[in-house]
């Protein structure tokens, strides 16, 4: 789906197609249009991802943690893509950094699971083989191997781990780029990616941002203080690290047959796992 897809998509369900002002293409497309957000999702598939997302949002209102708020309660199937109406946030008095998504997440991990929907686990590797045969033969079939052998013995050790914290709701996709900081402060933003897990999942992705793509120290402490406790203690720490770098790395061969730069970081990131070396920087392409 292309934004001149989803602006069709738009005008189909009786909104001003033309005067959409586009805010995001990628799993959605994203639209400010008639005083409102809208997301416009990619399939059909979507649409009961879409409804839990409304129903989280009604869930997180409910519970005062300070999140995007839906303007409609059930989404819509248009054309075979579900559409989803949220409030508009007010504009973001600056750009927001770890130690503002920390009592976000604080918030979220001291909730119970959610009465009236069923949370999704957290899948971290049940993209790896989707996305390698999505690359096919632009990468290295020995790479690919190599990263199926990693998903096999990861899957099994991050089901055997024995928690820090008591597991529960997660956000699953916890970054500063998902917060908003507004007049009134932080709010959290995108949750298609809620589940029901570890929640030393959410902390994992801070620390390895920390190692591997170049997040200033400084800024990951004042996230470990402010959160009120650091995810590198625990001793079940690399082996989350681990899945997570391994779907990281498959998800970025999916993109390799059609973009040069994709490739070159898939094997500078392949070729630092096969090495061992932990604080190779990655970076975006």
């Amino acid at each position: 789906m292309d934004e001149a897809r989803a602006r069709e998509i738009l005008a189909a369900a009786g909104l001003p197609a033309d005067g959409a002002r586009l805010l995001a293409l990628g799993e959605n497309a994203v639209f400010a249009v008639a005083g409102a957000v809208v997301k416009v999702g990619r399939s059909a598939e979507l649409f009961e991802r879409a409804g839990r997302e409304l129903a989280l949002a009604g869930w997180l209102a409910d519970a005062g943690v300070p999140a995007v708020r839906a303007a409609e309660k059930e989404p819509r199937l248009v054309e075979g893509h579900p559409l989803t109406f949220w409030h508009p946030l007010p504009e973001a008095v600056r750009p927001a950094e770890p130690r503002d998504l920390a009592p976000l997440l604080a918030a979220v991990h001291a909730l119970p699971e959610p009465a009236g929907f069923t949370l999704p686990r957290r899948e971290l590797l049940g993209g790896v083989e989707r996305w390698l045969r999505l690359a096919g033969d632009a990468i290295d079939p020995a790479d690919a191997a190599f990263l199926r052998e990693r998903r096999d013995a990861f899957a099994p050790a991050a089901a055997a781990l024995v928690p820090h914290l008591a597991p529960g709701p997660i956000h699953g996709d916890a970054l500063p780029r998902n917060v908003q900081v507004g007049p009134d402060g932080p709010v959290l933003m995108d949750l298609e990616t809620f589940s029901s897990d570890l929640r030393e999942h959410d902390l994992v992705v801070l620390a390895l941002s920390r190692d591997r793509y170049g997040l200033d120290p400084a800024a990951y402490d004042a996230f470990t203080r402010a959160y009120g406790w650091d995810v590198r203690e625990w001793e079940g720490c690399a082996v989350l690290r681990g899945a997570r770098e391994t779907a990281s790395c498959a998800w970025v061969a999916q993109h390799a047959p059609h973009n040069p730069k994709a490739l070159a970081e898939f094997e500078r990131r392949v070729a630092s796992l096969r090495d061992g070396d932990p604080e190779v920087r990655w970076y975006p392409f």
